[in-house]
């Protein structure tokens, strides 16, 4: 029998998680050869190695616990990648050399596979006078510019790109161009945007006072507080950013405010982080712990949740010991506060299992017990830990106990910790866990209400044949096993149909036992109107919560995967069916053809004694033509190695489906130190931007894109046939149209890629 709940979770696995030889055979045979081989690994720095190893195994066991994707890809790998999944880089300093040295340590950090966070705030505003150079600064939205370029052209390990996450003060002179920076869609793509939001500033929109933009103590600016907060409103109405994050509510609820200020987060938002902070996060998956479903009996064990929770907790206190970093300062960091997340995912799934409709009064109880319940087993268990090893470096008793959260907790935890110590500085976060939620069975992910009851996968196999796979919600699944053709009952609610501030009673229910933050999108219609979607923001500060993500579906980013479950046809089949649909993405890369037609282009480099030659086959694929393979020759072995390589990868992409034009777009973009060449009229920055050049010109002569610095030629929107779906964004990383906004970051239902990698 498989272990995986649905086929799309051993696909997951396989393409993400399975660990493989270089040429892609499986070392991994099973997923119980990846929990052992994870269990084995963090069971490492114990001295009880095999028992804890089989300890840890059996929490990993049928998606109990389950690890951020980064510690399940990598741990016991050998592979040079680091296992935490989001770093905050350091204070960037107010001149041109730091902000450099800066961009340095990011591309480092990215090239390792970390999500990384900035606060810009911290460089002068645009036209302030740079001392010493006659010249004016170009403000901070010039160097995000800088640092959106350096991350299209770094892949992040696991051939993720890199996400961040920038965020400017809201009382920064350049606060209203960096509010209005994602109108335009082409800019800052790699970054999530949010302003960091004060107390004071709150105070005054809601007394509609002066509101004063200051940098290095002087006035730049005043103007009225509630005007400023109308215009993030507006444009996070219009197109989804900025958010918003309650910077004075995090450093006075953080454990660490006596040794650590905080000015930034994590691309998702549920990392705030010191300079140079790291976290590794995991989630258990409460959809698994349910105990007699769908009846009057179904519960949670409270023994089993709290032992489960401890052994989670040992296990990711090892990542910190068991991980490499990119930079040291990041090592520094992590050891001397041994920061961990632990999340939970399959909330709703689990809700729904109970009898209780997510964002009812019962509901939010629930989740409030059940995340008390978690925090308290995560601050005993890493108190007993402190007693066992040491409690974490920077710990300091009597500052220590003065925290809110601690002071949340119970009185015999407490006691604890005033005895032996905390191990781990911070304990507790709900990250975004779209990939893993799928590999374990698409239950709903985080703490998000179920986005669909069910939706169609459309799969194109190696011979060419079209395939139809029904994804359904883990929960809904359980339930047709239960209760065989029987509706569903109410206490099933999708993202669609849920009230906005259903979602926020949802996130303050948890956030009180949550020492870190809450990655959750809040879904509004996009017929909300304006005034009620700002109620959405101030309810959010009013019950407590420390950051707040909206998406409404607008012309900027796209109606994301909006799904219209009710309009099926008496038939039974959905209404969005549509005739002869060209199916994007591929299981599997397709077998070559034994003949293809294709092109071979000359391109002669000034100042190079061989040119090269560049062959592009093509396969026609549904009635459209597209590149499937590359081939580039020199007769000067200087360039024998590269081009062998850039002829695999390109190859391996283009026989992967989707719209590969980006290739071109990556390799335009590298630009040759020693300086690039005026061919044809056109100054091309390298020879690969060259080859870059020759691929577009291509793809425009056989009508794969509309022409250069363009997309597809036909908008696939129109022909690819997803079920029960209205088509929005294509997955950059499998081309089909089942992106979706949750957590606050575009995740892929098909195939699990995260914008927030």
């Amino acid at each position: 029998m498989t272990r995986f709940a649905a086929p799309i979770a051993e696909q997951i696995w396989d393409m993400k998680y399975r660990l493989k030889e270089a040429g892609g055979a499986p070392i991994d045979q099973s997923v119980e050869d990846t929990w052992r081989r994870i269990a084995r690994a963090l069971a490492e720095v114990e001295q009880d190695k095999a028992g804890w190893e089989d300890r840890f195994y059996a929490a990993l066991e049928d998606f109990q616990y389950l690890p951020a994707g980064r510690i399940v890809a990598g741990a016991g790998t050998g592979r040079s990648v680091t296992l935490f999944n989001c770093f905050v880089m350091g204070t960037i300093p107010d001149s041109m050399g730091g902000i450099f040295d800066n961009l340095r340590e990011a591309a480092l950090t990215m090239q390792q596979g970390g999500g990384i966070g900035y606060d810009f705030s911290t460089i002068r505003p645009k036209g302030a006078e740079v001392h010493g150079v006659a010249a004016d600064a170009s403000g901070p939205l010039s160097f995000m510019d800088v640092w959106d370029a350096m991350c299209r052209t770094i892949m992040s390990a696991g051939s993720r790109r890199g996400a961040m996450m920038a965020t400017l003060r809201c009382d920064h002179p350049d606060i209203e161009a960096f509010i209005a920076a994602k109108s335009d869609p082409a800019r800052l793509r790699m970054f999530n945007v949010s302003v960091l939001v004060t107390d004071a500033f709150m105070a005054a929109v809601e007394a509609d006072g002066p509101w004063d933009l200051i940098f290095g103590g002087r006035v730049y600016h005043t103007l009225q507080a509630r005007d400023l907060w109308n215009k993030i409103m507006r444009a996070t109405y219009d197109y989804a950013e900025p958010g918003v994050i309650f910077i004075d509510r995090i450093n006075a609820e953080n454990n660490l405010n006596y040794v650590e200020t905080i000015a930034a987060t994590n691309p998702c938002g549920e990392q705030p982080l010191p300079p140079y902070g790291a976290c590794l996060l995991g989630s258990i998956n409460l959809s698994r712990l349910v105990e007699d479903p769908f009846t009057e009996a179904a519960r949670i064990d409270p023994a089993r949740l709290a032992d489960l929770v401890a052994t989670s907790v040992r296990m990711m206190d090892n990542v910190v010991d068991a991980s490499r970093f990119p930079l040291e300062a990041q090592a520094q960091e992590a050891r001397a506060k041994r920061r961990i997340g632990l999340g939970v995912t399959g909330l709703a799934d689990a809700l729904a299992m109970m009898g209780l409709r997510y964002g009812s009064d019962a509901a939010v109880a629930q989740t409030g017990a059940w995340m008390e319940a978690i925090a308290n087993a995560s601050y005993r268990a890493s108190a007993l830990l402190a007693a066992e090893k040491g409690a974490f470096p920077l710990f300091d008793a009597v500052a220590y106990a003065k925290a809110p959260m601690i002071l949340r907790l119970d009185p015999e935890v407490q006691a604890l910790i005033a005895e032996h110590g905390l191990r781990n500085a911070l304990l507790t976060s709900i990250a975004p866990t779209g990939t893993i939620s799928l590999f374990a069975g698409n239950v709903s992910s985080g703490i998000e209400p179920i986005f669909a009851n069910s939706y169609t996968r459309k799969v194109l196999q190696p011979d060419g044949t079209r395939t139809e796979e029904e994804v359904v919600d883990y929960a809904v699944a359980l339930w047709r096993d239960h209760m065989g053709d029987a509706p569903l009952s109410d206490h099933f609610v999708t993202a669609q149909t849920l009230a906005p501030m259903d979602h926020v009673r949802m996130q303050a229910a948890a956030q009180p036992w949550i020492d870190s933050s809450i990655s959750k999108t809040i879904n509004v219609p996009a017929d909300i109107s304006f005034e009620d979607f700002k109620d959405v923001y101030a309810e959010a500060y009013r019950t407590g919560c420390k950051g707040c993500t909206t998406y409404r579906p607008n012309d900027v980013t796209g109606s994301v995967l909006t799904v219209s479950e009710a309009q099926d046809k008496p038939d039974g089949r959905e209404a969005a069916e549509a005739a002869g649909g060209e199916i994007i993405y591929m299981s599997e890369p397709l077998d070559r053809p034994a003949a293809l037609e294709g092109h071979t282009y000359k391109v002669k480099w000034p100042d190079s004694e061989h040119a090269l030659y560049i062959t592009i086959n093509d396969i026609i694929l549904a009635g459209h033509r597209r590149p499937f393979e590359v081939f580039i020759n020199s007769k000067n072995m200087e360039h024998f190695a590269w081009t062998v390589a850039l002829t695999r990868m390109i190859s391996a992409v283009f026989r992967r489906g989707g719209d590969v034009s980006f290739v071109v777009e990556e390799l335009k973009a590298v630009f040759d130190p020693r300086g690039g060449a005026w061919m044809n009229g056109k100054y091309v920055p390298s020879i690969l931007a060259a080859i870059g050049g020759v691929i577009e010109r291509h793809m425009v002569s056989i009508g794969f894109i509309a022409g250069e610095g363009m997309g597809l030629k036909s908008d696939p929107q129109a022909q690819v046939v997803n079920l029960g779906h209205k088509p929005g964004p294509a997955c950059p990383s499998c081309g089909q149209y089942d992106m979706r906004m949750a957590e606050g970051c575009l995740t892929c239902n098909s195939c699990g890629y995260s914008k927030c990698g």
